[in-house]
């Protein structure tokens, strides 16, 4: 039955290609007065172009990939037609019913108008005149957003970013049905909607639109891309190079963190330049860059469909197209991006903004087949010449898997700020973060890391305090919490000197400074390393720190090996958290558990963070297990009779329960001036719910211990229960992969070549 069904659908498909070309108006007289040269004022020529429909038309029915993903398209946007046209005054904040209602009809405009060009049918095309002719007739007398809170208010929704969201999709509508529009129509809509609409996200509001910032791109890109449709110059202008002559003279903050870029670089190429590293990785992080990367690429496909001289993709040496690679490469096992920065956690490459990154890398750059493997796996396509070209490669067999493997990402514009180590090892992954500030969505967290096991967390990143678009959560906005927990050290897995965060956490310092790698090295397949160090997040005090994945045949699953190094020049107060996940099984030390909860502190991030336990090792390693997802984790630390061991959980003064209650082993050292922590983490064993079972659930370690630590060398012995000792030593001074080191420990020489040594 199944059989026949299919049969019967690519037979109605073929009749469609054959029926669909009577019905199209071609009305192609321009009207705006200040026309851009362009290479072709035929329609459409932004996304979908008018090869591409052919070209598609002579394809349905035999690419399963695009045709399943017609044919859902198809009934989610008959369904809309059925339910009529509905644009609300605008009232409410994200979340709320007008603000999902417009953000629902830029969707179906966008779908609706490609749905007409690839199916000939009038209905959308009529769909989308009737609801655009809605929005202008309301546009023309729309007042600024009633909500007040944002830095830079839109007028169909509380912020110019949503307004500059619904504009980079209804564009793409409007090229799709430009001929089937007469020429007063048209001219109505370009008059009285699309250009004021263009000019209140940009001149009207230039804290939103002339900086280098995710918020911007957006802002470009809706400019740029009815510039083009329009075929407007002085929008397209605009949209690359920012406002021209801006008449302001002070730098002034706005509310999201960013500053209004008045006399340096602005506009989509500035967006390019700046926030992008030479291998892709962008500065506010992954979960912004999925974000972002849907208007980069789909402008960025306008500008080369419709002014290829610009070589948009060839720009800054191919960069967007570096950028998707990078993007995939920064997500686990199961494809969630790790939450650095401010980050939504279970965003994955599933997203659509990821469907679009995956077809148009795969179409405009080099056709890699791994793209084609998670283009099946998001089992969607654009329903565009990209997409087409996605489908034809699945359909011809050409997929191959996807392989992540240790990456390092360099930061900022010329990749001198810093970066992201990711350390693969088998289903091991280590995230180490040694980034920039990374704009306002930074948090101040250097040298901090993240560790998952088949994509699921082990020591966790906290992400971003905020509940995205539900509005009974302030507004699905960000919480304070955001300020006062998620961007402070302590809420990272990294040291905190003093109850204070990395610069003072103030914006202006942490975007003046950044840390540095000292090396990354995944040759060897059974150790993945990495080292980098930061000199200013406190005055005086230096940190270094190395981790690395090791594959060792006496170990079940590799281990981690972590290595904190800090000096300071006064003696301070050293925080040094780990946010497992799971729960407790046991240590090795006693604790007290008190009577009352209270907090840690009073101020950044302590204030929401509550004592459970205290407690301090007899043993010179202090060690914690625990049991999360049916896998069992060990954690090991050299200690010392003074170190305090804290068990913490995220909690306190949130009246509104709007943190996550979960927990922490941190490790506290007083009045200490220069200082070493080192600490394993072994994954091993299973635990079945059904069988009972449990199958390796204690450690492997029986001693970890420093040799040895100076200025140019740190020396670690990992001693197995079996009486097995391995070092690891690591170059903290030269550590280039050439350079040649002897070292003499316990009276035995060792030579090796390049960063560390492990034996």
């Amino acid at each position: 039955m199944k059989l026949k069904q299919h049969i019967l659908l690519n037979f109605a498909l073929v009749i469609i290609v054959f029926t669909m070309f009577s019905c199209n108006k071609e009305t192609t007289t321009v009207s705006d007065s200040k026309k851009a040269t362009s290479t072709s004022n035929q329609h459409p020529n932004l996304i979908l172009t008018a090869q591409g429909v052919k070209d598609i038309r002579a394809q349905l029915g035999t690419i399963p990939v695009f045709d399943n993903t017609l044919k859902a398209v198809k009934e989610e946007i008959d369904a809309e037609i059925a339910l009529g046209i509905e644009t609300p005054i605008p009232l409410d904040y994200s979340g709320g019913y007008t603000h999902v209602r417009h953000k629902r009809n830029m969707i179906v405009l966008q779908k609706a108008g490609v749905l007409y060009q690839i199916l000939n049918d009038e209905k959308y095309a009529k769909y989308v005149k009737d609801m655009l002719m809605q929005y202008e007739a309301m546009y023309k007398t729309l007042p600024l957003h009633p909500k007040t809170r944002s830095y830079a208010r839109g007028k169909l929704f509380w912020q110019c970013l949503n307004d500059a969201n619904w504009l980079v999709y209804v564009s793409q509508a409007y090229d799709c049905v430009y001929n089937y529009l007469s020429e007063e129509e048209r001219n109505k809509l370009e008059t009285n909607l699309f250009k004021p609409f263009a000019d209140h996200i940009s001149v009207d509001s230039p804290q939103f639109y002339q900086r280098v910032h995710n918020h911007s791109t957006w802002g470009n890109a809706a400019v740029g891309m009815i510039g083009l449709v329009m075929n407007d110059a002085e929008l397209i202008d605009r949209a690359l190079y920012g406002i021209k002559d801006l008449k302001l003279d002070t730098k002034e903050k706005d509310d999201d963190g960013g500053f209004l870029n008045k006399n340096g670089k602005a506009g989509f190429l500035a967006n390019i330049e700046e926030p992008f590293s030479p291998d892709g990785y962008y500065n506010e992080g992954p979960y912004y860059q999925r974000y972002a990367m849907y208007p980069f690429l789909v402008f960025a496909e306008g500008l080369h469909n419709v002014k290829p001289e610009l070589k948009i993709f060839e720009y800054k040496e191919g960069v967007l197209l570096k950028s998707i690679n990078a993007l995939l490469n920064l997500s686990d096992a199961d494809g969630d991006f790790f939450p650095l920065n401010d980050g939504q956690k279970g965003m994955s490459y599933y997203n659509d903004a990821l469907v679009t990154a995956v077809d148009i890398s795969y179409y405009f750059g080099k056709q890699d087949a791994g793209l084609l493997t998670i283009a099946s796996e998001q089992n969607k396509v654009l329903l565009d010449d990209s997409g087409l070209a996605v489908a034809l490669g699945i359909k011809n067999g050409k997929a191959k898997p996807f392989e992540k493997k240790s990456i390092n990402l360099s930061d900022g514009p010329e990749g001198k700020q810093g970066g992201v180590a990711i350390l693969r090892n088998e289903d091991i992954e280590l995230v180490f973060k040694y980034a920039s500030q990374g704009s306002s969505h930074g948090h101040y967290d250097k040298l901090s890391y993240s560790l998952y096991e088949k994509g699921d967390e082990v020591i966790q990143d906290y992400g971003l305090a905020r509940f995205v678009n539900i509005e009974q959560k302030g507004g699905g906005n960000y919480l304070k919490e955001n300020k006062t927990w998620a961007k402070q050290t302590i809420a990272h897995n990294t040291v905190t000197q003093n109850e204070t965060s990395h610069y003072g956490g103030k914006y202006e310092v942490g975007s003046q400074n950044h840390p540095d790698l000292h090396y990354f090295s995944s040759d060897n397949k059974n150790v993945q390393a990495s080292s980098a160090k930061v000199t200013n997040t406190y005055p005086g005090t230096d940190m270094q720190r190395t981790v690395a994945v090791i594959k060792d045949e006496d170990f079940e699953k590799p281990y981690v090996l972590d290595i904190m190094k800090v000096s300071s020049d006064k003696a301070n107060q050293y925080d040094f958290p780990y946010y497992f996940l799971g729960q407790v099984l046991n240590t090795n030390f006693e604790y007290t558990i008190p009577k009352t909860l209270k907090p840690l502190g009073s101020k950044n991030g302590y204030q929401h963070l509550y004592l459970e336990g205290n407690g301090k090792s007899k043993e010179s390693n202090a060690k914690f297990s625990w049991l999360n997802k049916g896998k069992f984790y060990t954690l090991s630390t050299i200690s010392n009779a003074k170190d305090e061991i804290l068990f913490t959980r995220i909690g306190a003064n949130d009246p509104d329960f709007n943190l996550r209650r979960e927990a922490a082993i941190m490790l506290r050292r007083k009045n200490t001036k220069n200082t070493l922590f080192v600490s394993t983490i072994e994954a091993h064993g299973s635990y079945s719910p059904v069988s009972e079972s449990a199958i390796n659930s204690k450690s492997n370690i029986k001693e970890i211990k420093v040799v040895l630590d100076t200025v140019d060398y740190t020396v670690i012995s990992i001693t197995t229960l079996k009486g097995n000792t391995k070092l690891f030593i690591t170059a903290n001074t030269n550590a280039s992969k050439e350079a040649k080191h002897t070292l003499k420990i316990n009276n035995k020489n060792f030579t090796w070549v390049g960063s560390y040594y492990y034996k």
